[in-house]
């Protein structure tokens, strides 16, 4: 702009120099006209005398102001001319302003019209949402009125349920009745060996066969490899007295296999979480599953289908058992640091035991009375199941405990560790009789499962590195290393009847050996 209005004042300028040389040319043209006139005037005027020569030097000097007044006055034409091509240039500028202004005044109406014309589709769309959130406003209020018809015809159902279970535990209490009767009368007939087999409807050994099962070898060789879940297999046992195996997975099942053939004999379905833990009844009719979903689920066997569903944790449930005097009893764990006591026959709990650190496995004594369980912080500790006071605290393992298991006579119990040691406790003192250790085994969760041999000779715990490793209990060194799985082992369990062996792994694959 500035370069803009200087080359108009140099132009200006040079024009003004212009006008003035054409003035001047003019002035002397006009004086070398006027020449000779003056001079054909001034010879009379000579001749006449000096008055006509005072008129002519009169004239004369009124001629030159006319010509100095004719100068000052293209002068100042000349200025107005260049005034005018400046405020022309300006002009030009100002027009050239208007017209950009004009057209950015154009497009700000164009899209204010747009933006006009979105909003109002905005309002339509926010109009358009109202009226649906009103409609699912009216909707949420006519479920919500549902879920409350429904949550108190569920109560009225529970309730009514209740009053049939307690209608039940009347009947079963006049049948147990009954049966103190009848025990009473064969042991006024002699007979009393047959009553205690028939206490519970739970069959009993005698005290000489109680003893009698098959003597413990030391497994050496997998006989069969069994992909039994998809996923991980967490818990595995043996139906009491019997070779066949129960395995439970990530894949919310649980499965029955004979061990002999390795074939699959049955799948239980109903568990709505990862199976952790299993156990099963001694009269081999109930297996009770604790699982990821909060929950426990106990089974028929012989139907496969779920008799009931203990509900009453509030996070995962990592640990179950069942008392080993009857098939009532059940205990459990959870991560919501409670120890809850159910009864199997009535479905619901009758006692639950509070602790600040949680439990990761437990198990029951032989007479059912006393709880062993094993926590977070690495103490082991004893509970009365009946009025769920501590009896008794020991500190197991510097880590978190990771199993429990009891001898078949009652009278030691294995701890295992995530420090890798896994201790044999003397019940009665609560001393550590023994610790077996490798250098290579590794505990690989908070949850693997160590088990002891059925004639409390050998010790068997899986690794994080795939191995099963068997310990003398009586030596405390390692008499053998099965190596089979391809990754970390989370259980082993032991037949009651001595053999075979089995240990489940994080790929959900089960190892039989023998």
């Amino acid at each position: 702009m500035a370069n803009h209005c200087k080359s108009n004042e140099e132009i200006a300028n040079e024009a003004i120099k212009r006008a003035l040389r054409s003035l001047r040319k003019r002035h002397l043209n006009e004086e070398g006209a006027h020449h000779a006139a003056f001079s054909s005037l001034s010879r009379p005027i000579v001749s006449q005398g000096s008055e006509w020569k005072e008129k002519a030097e009169s004239l004369e000097v009124e001629l030159q102001q006319c010509y100095k007044a004719q100068s000052r006055v293209s002068e100042q034409l000349v200025v107005e001319i260049g005034e005018s091509r400046t405020l022309k240039a300006l002009v030009q500028e100002k027009e050239t302003a208007v017209a950009d202004l004009q057209k950015a005044f154009t497009e700000a109406r164009d899209e204010c019209m747009q933006l006009k014309k979105d909003l109002e589709d905005k309002i339509k769309a926010l109009e358009l949402v109202l009226s649906e959130n009103a409609e699912l406003k009216t909707q949420l209020e006519q479920m919500t009125i549902r879920a409350k018809n429904a949550e108190t015809e569920n109560k009225t159902l529970v309730d009514r349920m209740m009053l049939e279970k307690m209608k039940d535990a009347e009947q079963l209490n006049e049948a147990n009745q009954l049966y103190d009767d009848m025990i009473k009368q064969l042991k006024a007939s002699g007979l009393e060996k047959l009553a205690r087999q028939q206490i519970d409807g739970i069959v009993h050994r005698s005290e000489e066969g109680a003893g009698i099962f098959l003597e413990s070898n030391i497994p050496s060789t997998c006989k069969h490899r069994l992909q039994a879940h998809e996923g991980g297999c967490a818990s595995i046992l043996f139906q009491c007295n019997s070779n066949k195996l129960i395995t439970g997975g990530q894949d919310r099942t649980v499965k029955v296999w004979d061990t002999d053939s390795g074939s699959l004999i049955s799948n239980l379905y109903g568990c709505l979480g990862s199976v952790l833990d299993l156990t099963i009844t001694n009269d081999n009719r109930s297996v009770i599953a604790a699982s990821s979903s909060n929950n426990l689920y106990a089974w028929d066997l012989n139907s496969g289908r779920v008799h009931h569903t203990l509900t009453g944790h509030t996070d995962k449930v990592c640990a179950v058992d069942v008392s080993k005097v009857s098939s009532r009893h059940v205990v459990s764990a959870a991560y919501d640091r409670t120890i809850k006591v159910w009864d199997l026959l009535k479905g619901y709990c009758i006692n639950t035991i509070i602790f600040h650190s949680n439990c990761n496995a437990l198990c029951l004594s032989t007479d059912g009375q006393t709880i062993f369980s094993g926590h977070v912080d690495g103490n082991l500790r004893l509970w009365d199941i009946k009025t769920g006071k501590l009896l008794s605290e020991v500190a197991a393992h510097s880590l978190a405990v990771t199993s429990i298991s009891l001898s078949r006579n009652g009278n030691v119990v294995l701890t295992s560790g995530r420090d890798n040691l896994h201790n044999l406790f003397d019940v009665r003192s609560l001393e550590v009789s023994g610790t077996l250790k490798a250098s290579g085994n590794r505990v690989a969760s908070n949850w693997s499962r160590s088990c002891i041999s059925p004639g409390d000779k050998n010790v068997a715990a899986g690794s994080s590195d795939g191995s099963v490793y068997v310990w003398s209990v009586s030596k405390g060194d390692i008499v053998s290393t099965l190596k089979e799985h391809t990754s970390s082992i989370l259980c082993c369990s032991w037949s009651g009847l001595g053999r075979p062996l089995a240990s489940a792994d994080k790929n959900g694959v089960v190892c039989i050996w023998t």
